[in-house]
């Protein structure tokens, strides 16, 4: 369907040119899944928009060939490119918040696909498009396609991108993190979808993802991307059963689950290393436990190990699979902690938040939207209570108006007690200080960062404003500290957040929570942007936080697996309620609602 030979892109900035993509040499056919997977920054999704030809006017192509049907697409003009995407190839972009037009209802921008690339128009391209946000799981698709993004929650905007890419149903689907904001359920159905659209259209997938759990389930074949270059690539069954490279060995030792509960994760010292200038040696090489003089000396090739595999590493030479040696980074045991009585952070009793519905020229109150109809729960210090449940839940809300931010918007009604104070009775100074204790990790992490500031204004906003007692000085220490902690380079102090990947504006997202060392954080879909190994860092890093400080998490998620790692209890909600909630042993093993099972059946495996 598609080769991709010795491609390299490069990206101009004031520091001089970034290689995001050198010598990426790939074949995809008809009718295959094939997964790229590796750590943020690696270069996968601009290869993607590199392959659709969309990249920022600072990039370009400086070698290389796309040939879709022995047709080279970097030769065609950008007239003729119009027609290939959405018709021939479409995507999915890894932030539905920021690449759906706010002016725009949903069903205009789908009927838009469907009207440029068919040859269906008026009530006939309407119709396709509920019957798209039907199969795309969108509840009422025939009322909801005159609403507009902003009227969404983040999961169902992602549907609706989904929705829009298949419209006119091409032949390449290029999907970016396609399942990053839905929870399991939702998440199996768009899986089939894309499985059956491919078993009756041909309709290859190029799978851009670092949920090594959906790439276990969906694709044929593998690739691993690591600083811009390609570093194994090997059929699926083969990648999961013997990962060759010492790079991927470590990603599955990263991988959260039951089995290592009470153990640090496994994770990958430092980070991906800037990709500026020249390279000399093996891009790996500093953060590699099987480093040799070799390695920094010059650079791998990709050779084929095996029948079905290739790797970039100097641990193999060509003539057979077996490696000179292969280890992964050991993951250090964690003291067992005492299971003892912890004092109640916050405390949620019969806890409502209704939506007023507002109709007429004086906007009267005719009904409400009962998002939240009366929840219990609490969080104790030293432990984290997952709450997890479909898109539309409630989740997100509840979360939000314990902490305030949904004053003046919905009727609010119970109690949310922060240490035995009710936070709906605080105001100004109180507030703030309370603030200091409770911090919120959004599950957007581009539209949660202010684009017009500088990273180090951003992680030291919060801690001169709630905690003034910190100097100048010990602010900009303790800022330096946590880009170490969460991944990123110091030098990142002085960019915009625009420059990052999806992946590390949420590294930046938790670096700022974090920064105020406060006692409850309320951790929004945290992970959700997160490659393996840098889940497993922040995993580490709350787990250290709870160690030492006795931090509580309150933890909204769909990943089971991080759930499974990370929860000592477990709330599930539906429509609204809580349906079930215990310890996350009990619940996980035993599970006695109708819904906690089906959420469960839904969760994807390695296995699979």
């Amino acid at each position: 369907m598609i080769r991709i030979e010795d491609l390299n892109t490069v990206i101009d900035t004031e520091r001089g040119e970034i290689r995001p993509v050198e010598g990426v040499t790939l074949t995809i056919e008809a009718g295959e899944t094939f997964a790229l997977v590796g750590e943020s920054g690696c270069g996968k999704s601009v290869t993607a928009l590199t392959l659709m030809r969309l990249l920022p006017d600072s990039g370009r192509v400086s070698g290389g060939r796309v040939v879709l049907d022995g047709q080279d697409l970097l030769q065609l003009p950008e007239t003729a490119m119009r027609d290939v995407r959405g018709s021939r190839i479409g995507i999915i972009f890894q932030e539905p918040a920021t690449s759906l037009n706010p002016v725009m209802t949903v069903g205009r921008q789908i009927m838009e696909v469907i009207e440029r690339h068919t040859e269906l128009r008026g009530a006939a391209a309407l119709e396709r498009t509920v019957e798209w946000l039907e199969r795309v799981g969108i509840p009422e698709p025939r009322r909801r396609v005159n609403d507009y993004p902003f009227q969404m929650s983040g999961g169902q905007k992602q549907r609706v991108m989904i929705a829009i890419a298949l419209a006119a149903e091409p032949d390449l689907l290029i999907a970016d993190e396609p399942t990053t904001a839905l929870d399991v359920t939702i998440q199996a159905q768009i899986l089939d979808l894309l499985l059956e659209l491919q078993a009756s259209h041909k309709m290859a997938l190029l799978l851009i993802t670092h949920d090594l759990a959906i790439v276990a389930r969906m694709a044929h074949r593998v690739a691993l991307m690591y600083a811009g270059q390609v570093v194994e690539v090997a059929a699926a069954k083969d990648f999961f059963e013997r990962p060759f490279h010492p790079y991927a060995a470590n990603l599955f030792a990263a991988l959260p689950g039951s089995a290592k509960r009470g153990q640090r994760l496994a994770s990958i010292l430092g980070s991906v290393p800037q990709l500026l200038g020249d390279f000399k040696g093996c891009r790996f090489a500093d953060r590699c436990a099987d480093v040799m003089a070799q390695c920094r000396a010059s650079t791998p090739e990709l050779i084929a190990a095996a029948a079905t595999h290739s790797v970039r590493c100097y641990l193999y030479d060509g003539s057979d699979a077996t490696p000179r040696a292969s280890r992964a980074v050991a993951s250090a045991a964690v003291a067992a902690r005492e299971e003892r009585e912890r004092e109640v952070v916050l405390a949620v009793r019969d806890y409502r938040v209704w939506f007023p519905i507002r109709k007429g020229l004086f906007q009267r109150t005719v009904g409400h939207v009962k998002a939240v109809d009366g929840v219990n729960f609490e969080v104790r210090a030293g432990r984290t209570l997952a709450l997890v449940g479909e898109s539309g839940s409630g989740k997100t809300t509840v979360a939000k108006a314990v902490l305030q931010l949904l004053r003046g918007v919905a009727e609010i009604g119970g109690s949310a007690q922060l240490h035995g104070k009710n936070l709906a009775d605080l105001r100004g100074a109180e507030l703030r200080s309370a603030r200091a204790g409770a911090q919120i990790v959004f599950q957007d992490p581009f539209a949660s960062l202010n684009p017009r500031m500088r990273v180090q204004e951003i992680l030291e906003e919060g801690v001169a404003s709630l905690c003034p007692d910190v100097s100048g000085p010990e602010r900009s220490k303790r800022v330096g500290k946590l880009l170490d902690k969460v991944g990123i380079h110091r030098d990142a102090l002085a960019r915009y957040p625009h420059e990052f990947s999806g992946g590390q504006r949420q590294r930046l997202a938790i670096a700022r929570a974090l920064a105020v060392e406060p006692r409850l954080i309320v951790a929004d879909e945290p992970t959700s942007a997160l490659d393996v190994s840098v889940q497993a860092q922040i995993l580490n890093l709350l787990l250290e936080l709870q160690d030492e400080l006795g931090v509580a998490y309150l933890f909204i998620t769909h990943n089971f697996g991080v759930v499974e790692y990370l929860a000592h209890d477990i709330a599930v909600m539906k429509d609204g309620l809580i349906v079930e909630a215990g310890s996350a042993e009990r619940l996980l093993g035993q599970p006695q609602h109708a819904y906690t099972k089906a959420l469960l059946e839904a969760v994807p495996r390695l296995a699979n």
